[in-house]
């Protein structure tokens, strides 16, 4: 019987985590998803949850999310592109076309000038629904006086992110008891970027691989056709891999603000420009954040405090008859590796070859669009019930993770969490 079991449960697994369309097909219909931690989240979420087992209800929700739809960190993404841009106007060397483009930077550049990381409408709405679907679907746990205790990064995009999705909660349910908060003192675990890991990822085996990787998918000739008059004169001001890459991002991330969010400057480029750059994208994430074997496969450990600490928190409520919800909001840099970490959906995916990496479905994309979350349902009978069950959803449709169950796509804690405290105590930094 367990042999079937096993069996059974590598079958659900294999078609839940089977790709249904290529990434490019993906891409052809919905361009955003190529801009990677760039994407704009679901505007809606329309999958239908499994049934509890028997007698089973849920009693508490661990989250972390990442905050909502921002305007760029800083201004160097745009300059990139806009400063060559400028240079090749004062010397008269744009094309008509190439005067458009100009005229959309210009304006895109006003738009976002002192913006720079700022939570937009468009990712408060974000917030606000995916906060009203979390209180609508579980409202066992968000119930008249049940306690949300929120914790966020000390980045105000964070905050207003907690803010807007605690507040669409109290919408749905008034008398919740919430309350927030955003302090460095659990900036140890909400936002930890481990630097020794991270000042390592790139090895030169890395670099090797990953310079091979993307020889033959840099630059577009093309464009430069399209916006230069004499593309061979400014190719001495004008880099083309770099023009090309960050022209291409500028334009999807417009897709993240109130204004022109249907830039005209996505007309540029065409379905295999935009493939070519998530292709870079995805690969130089893995290397980042991924079990990656070309840097010891050691970056997803970025997150074991946080990973400890919400075992810790779990385990804690549990004892509690009625422990509601923890909700952290915080960063991409953050939620990645932790899926990694943990395993959800095959992210644990450990490998030295970057050709194979698309195939086996390893897409960044499907993981940190802005507004990603990873949250944990638990699930029991009464607070006497000891065979606590759980199930993951990652950007709030049911994950698997890799542990075996009798009851996917729910999983038993003690399973999980030995699962998870063994991985731990692997780790020797």
């Amino acid at each position: 019987m367990r042999h079937l079991i096993t069996i059974l449960f590598a079958l659900y697994c294999s078609l839940l985590t089977a790709p249904a369309q290529s990434v490019k097909e993906i891409i052809r219909q919905r361009p955003s998803y190529a801009s990677c931690n760039y994407d704009t989240y679901p505007d809606s979420i329309q999958t239908t949850l499994t049934p509890a087992p028997a007698g089973k209800k849920p009693f508490y929700i661990s989250h972390y999310g990442r905050h909502g739809s921002r305007y760029i960190s800083n201004r160097n993404g745009y300059d990139t592109p806009y400063i060559m841009m400028l240079h090749a106007d004062s010397l008269d060397e744009l094309t008509v076309e190439g005067r458009r483009v100009l005229h959309e930077m210009n304006s895109i550049m006003r738009d976002t000038e002192d913006r720079w990381g700022e939570l937009t409408g468009y990712g408060k709405r974000q917030m606000q629904d995916i906060g009203r679907r979390m209180a609508q679907r579980f409202p066992e746990v968000f119930r008249p006086g049940a306690h949300v205790t929120a914790i966020s990064t000390v980045v105000p995009r964070c905050i207003e992110s907690m803010g807007s999705a605690c507040m669409e909660m109290l919408q749905v349910c008034p008398k919740l008891k919430v309350s927030m908060q955003a302090s460095q003192r659990t900036q140890w675990y909400m936002n930890y970027q481990d630097r020794k890991l991270r000042s390592n990822y790139m090895t030169p085996e890395a670099q090797k691989a990953y310079n091979a990787y993307i020889a033959t998918r840099m630059g577009n000739t093309r464009l430069m056709e399209l916006i230069f008059k004499n593309p061979d004169i400014v190719k001495e001001f004008v880099d083309e891999e770099y023009f090309n890459y960050y022209l291409m991002k500028m334009s999807l991330f417009q897709l993240n603000t109130n204004y022109n969010r249907n830039t005209n400057l996505i007309s540029l480029f065409n379905t295999d420009d935009i493939y070519r750059m998530w292709q870079i994208d995805n690969v130089l994430w893995y290397i980042q954040h991924g079990a990656c074997k070309l840097n010891g496969g050691r970056q997803p450990y970025t997150q074991r405090h946080l990973l400890r600490q919400m075992i810790a928190d779990a385990d804690s409520c549990i004892k509690l008859p009625d422990p509601g919800a923890q909700l952290r909001f915080g960063h991409e840099t953050v939620l990645l590796p932790l899926v990694c970490l943990i395993g959800v959906n095959g992210y644990d995916l450990a490998t030295d070859n970057l050709d194979d990496l698309e195939a086996r479905g390893w897409w960044s994309s499907s993981i940190f669009p802005m507004g990603c979350n990873l949250q944990f349902i638990f699930y029991r009978s009464s607070p006497k019930d000891k065979d606590v069950l759980f199930k993951v959803l990652l950007n709030e449709v049911e994950a698997t993770l890799p542990i075996k169950t009798d009851c996917a796509p729910y999983y038993h804690w003690t399973d999980f969490r030995q699962y998870c405290l063994d991985k731990l105590a692997a780790y020797k930094p």
